[in-house]
C-alpha cells in the first residue's frame, strides 16, 4: 500500500497514477485528550486499519497525483533520526571538502558508532511540494538525498535480527543542511530542511530495502546517484544502535544517509529525486520570507 498525505490534511491511497481519498479513516483513530500522546497516530494503528483503507480506496473517486499537493506521509514524528556519512565515497568527499567536513580530522575518521546518530528538529519536516525555503543564501545549502524509514511500532533495546519487523514503510527524504561551524543537528533543523515523501510505501509492498537504486537532480543534472546496498551501516543496525540509546515511537523517521555528490542548491532550483520501487518526487527551492 501507498499511503499519502495531500492538500488540506486529507490522507490518500496512491494506486498507479491516482490518489484515492480515504481521509474517513481519521474517524476510526482511537479518541485523545490533552496531553496527546506521543507519536504518529495513523501510522501507530496502521496495520488494523489497512482493511478499511483499501475499501474507502475501492469507493473513492480517483484523482490524477500529478494534481494534489503532497505533504510529508508522516504528520507527528516525535524525532527525525539522522545517520552520519552513511556511504563510503561521501565519507571520501567530505574529506576533502572543508566546507562539509568541518570537524577535526581525528573525528572525521571516527566510526558512525563513535559518532552517534543525531537528531533533526521535527519542526523541520515538509512535503516535497511544500518545498525548501533556504534561510542563510550567503551560506552554503547542501541536498542530501536519502531512503527515509519510519517505524511502526514502539522499539526499545532492539536486536539487529528483529529490527525490520518495526518498520512501518519507507519514503524519499532530503536531509537539508546549510554548512558552517555549528553542532550538525542544529544546521540540520532549519525550517523545511526535512523533505519526506512523496508518500510512504509499506514494507511488505517494498519488500528488501537493502538494494534500491537512487538518485538527485538539480534543475535536469544528475548530482548524485547510488544504490543502498552501499551503506556503511545497514538498517537493522541502525534501528538496532538507535532504540538502545531511546525507545522509537510510531511515525519516527530514520534518513538513513547520503551518498557522495552533495551540492549547494539555490533559490529557482528544482531537485528531482527519483527511488526504485518507490517512486519520484519534485522538490523546488526558493528564498526564506
Amino acid at each position: 500500500m501507498r499511503i499519502c498525505r495531500y492538500n488540506d490534511n486529507r490522507i490518500g491511497v496512491v494506486r498507479g497514477a491516482n490518489v484515492h481519498d480515504v481521509s474517513a479513516i481519521v474517524d476510526e483513530l482511537p479518541a485523545v485528550r490533552y496531553p496527546l500522546p506521543i507519536g504518529d497516530p495513523l501510522i501507530a494503528n496502521l496495520e488494523r486499519l489497512r482493511p478499511t483503507m483499501e475499501k474507502l480506496a475501492d469507493q473513492a473517486k480517483p484523482v490524477p497525483a500529478s494534481s494534489v499537493r503532497f505533504l510529508s506521509p508522516v504528520a507527528n514524528p516525535s524525532k527525525i533520526i539522522g545517520t552520519p556519512v552513511n556511504y563510503q565515497k561521501h565519507r571520501e568527499e567530505a574529506d576533502k571538502d572543508k566546507e562539509i567536513a568541518v570537524y577535526s580530522p581525528s573525528a572525521r575518521a571516527a566510526s558512525i558508532e563513535q559518532q552517534g546518530l543525531f537528531i533533526k528538529a521535527s519542526s523541520c519536516l515538509v512535503g516535497p511540494s511544500e518545498g525548501i525555503a533556504v534561510r542563510f543564501p550567503d551560506r552554503r545549502t547542501d541536498h542530501e538525498a536519502e531512503l527515509g524509514l519510519i517505524i511502526g511500532k514502539r522499539a526499545n533495546n532492539v536486536s539487529e535480527d528483529k529490527a525490520f519487523d518495526y518498520v512501518a514503510g519507507y519514503a524519499i527524504a532530503l536531509d537539508m543542511v546549510v554548512r558552517g561551524s555549528e553542532d550538525r543537528s542544529f544546521r540540520k533543523s532549519i525550517d523545511s530542511y526535512g523533505v519526506l515523501g512523496p508518500w510512504l510505501v509499506t514494507a511488505d509492498e517494498l519488500g528488501d530495502p537493502t538494494n534500491l537504486d537512487f538518485s538527485l537532480k538539480v534543475n535536469g543534472e544528475v548530482k548524485q546517484a547510488s544504490n543502498t546496498s552501499l551503506m556503511v551501516m545497514s538498517m537493522p543496525k541502525q534501528i538496532a544502535f538507535a532504540s538502545s540509546f531511546y525507545t522509537l515511537l510510531p511515525g519516527d523517521i530514520i534518513m538513513t544517509g547520503t551518498c557522495e555528490g552533495v551540492a549547494r542548491v539555490v533559490p529557482g532550483d528544482t531537485m528531482a529525486l527519483d527511488f526504485a520501487r518507490i517512486g519520484a518526487m519534485e522538490v523546488k527551492v526558493r528564498a526564506a520570507e
